[in-house]
């Protein structure tokens, strides 16, 4: 289908995908009492506060559930426009952080002072996402060349991937790679190029995680080696996380009452947060989050097959990515499906900046969602439903 451009020849905005509103709510409120429960411990310890973590994770959500309001009731064409701009700012916050960025456990990954921090690697994931969008759109067919489809592409996604790996972050990396091949195939690329990207992909990750050493190579040993050494961090990590969602068996010890967030199950109330969802409410508290996140993927991925145009059908399938891949990677190293990379599971671990961008990052996927072709949310159930309520309360 050719793309519209002239924002006349558009069709009007419709009501928003309610189911997807509902589940950027409920994951939200779910994650905060979830971040109380994982951090109230470590808090009381540190700050001499039970409440330091959960009440910034109260205030980032209310901040970043005004972002989506105000980004959900905009046209989302009009990101476009900001596009390189948008990643022209990326790049150079990402230049900031590795020259004079705080460190912190061997990273050097925030700027700012105080208890006021920035990640740039979180927004970072958004910007590529929007400046993917708009010169895959722009592009047409001639993506499926050589010199300006393939290499224009690794030129771009390169940049910002060794800024990130310079930090060094490679879990966001790894997203990153995900969200832009994703993109890049759905865009038109084609198979011998994602063949090409893929056997690059495998093979750069590979030199990352093991010829250089460090705390990567011990994840990867780690994951092959269960059984071996745990005295290093991410194996002590996984084996806790183990023992912990092993000890809530089916319905769990019950809210609060985990007993590996007293110092097991290290960084519980962010990457580890999900171990402790298992300890204490149980497998169907568990399973019932991985279906929230696929309902998500599922709802998000049709948004993206609705779309009336190339670049909001590429944001679209950028977002749900994004959400798809990291709640994989979070939720798989936790269990030891895959490799431990630390990364944060969107909406439920405790992270300002991670819980903001992906909050604003669903206010562009339902913003989306208002301009859909063959489908009217408007005649749909739960709004027939509300519209009928509505009608009762008035009489």
């Amino acid at each position: 289908m050719a793309a519209i451009s002239r924002p006349g020849a558009w069709r009007e905005s419709g009501p928003p995908d309610f189911w997807l509103v509902a589940l950027t709510v409920l994951l939200t409120i779910v994650g905060i009492v979830a971040v109380y429960s994982s951090s109230f411990v470590i808090a009381l310890a540190d700050f001499g506060d039970p409440y330091y973590y959960v009440i910034r994770q109260i205030i980032w959500a209310a901040l970043g559930g005004v972002g989506l309001i105000v980004i959900s009731r905009m046209d989302y064409r009009r990101l476009r426009m900001v596009a390189v701009p948008l990643m022209v700012v990326t790049v150079a916050l990402l230049l900031v952080v590795l020259a004079m960025g705080l460190t912190s456990h061997g990273a050097q990954r925030w700027i700012g002072a105080g208890p006021v921090t920035l990640q740039p690697a979180e927004f970072a994931k958004l910007s590529v996402i929007i400046y993917l969008a708009a010169w895959l759109a722009g592009r047409g067919d001639r993506i499926r060349t050589f010199e300006y489809g393939l290499v224009p592409f690794l030129i771009i996604v390169g940049v910002v991937c060794t800024l990130i790996m310079l930090q060094p972050n490679l879990g966001t990396t790894l997203i990153i790679l995900a969200i832009t091949m994703t993109m890049f195939w759905v865009g038109g690329a084609s198979l011998r190029q994602m063949t090409l990207l893929a056997a690059g992909g495998i093979g750069a990750v590979f030199l990352l995680a093991t010829m250089m050493g460090g705390y990567r190579a011990d994840r990867i040993a780690n994951f092959l080696h269960p059984g071996g050494d745990n005295s290093t961090a991410g194996g002590f990590q996984i084996l806790q996380s183990l023992i912990a969602m092993g000890n809530g068996g089916i319905h769990g010890l019950g809210l609060g009452a985990s007993r590996a967030k007293f110092f097991y199950i290290p960084e519980s109330h962010t990457d580890g947060v999900f171990a402790i969802i298992g300890e204490e409410l149980g497998l169907l508290a568990t399973v019932t989050l991985v279906i929230l996140f696929m309902t998500l993927m599922y709802r998000g991925f049709q948004i993206a097959r609705r779309s009336e145009d190339e670049f909001g059908r590429l944001l679209a399938t950028g977002v749900t990515t994004w959400i798809a891949v990291q709640a994989l990677l979070n939720i798989g190293g936790i269990t030891r499906t895959i490799p431990l990379t630390g990364v944060p599971l969107p909406f439920l671990s405790y992270g300002s900046n991670a819980l903001t961008a992906v909050l604003l990052a669903m206010g562009i996927l339902i913003s989306i969602s208002r301009y859909q072709s063959g489908v009217s949310y408007r005649d749909s159930a739960p709004v027939q439903r509300v519209r009928r309520i509505v009608k009762r309360v008035k009489r």
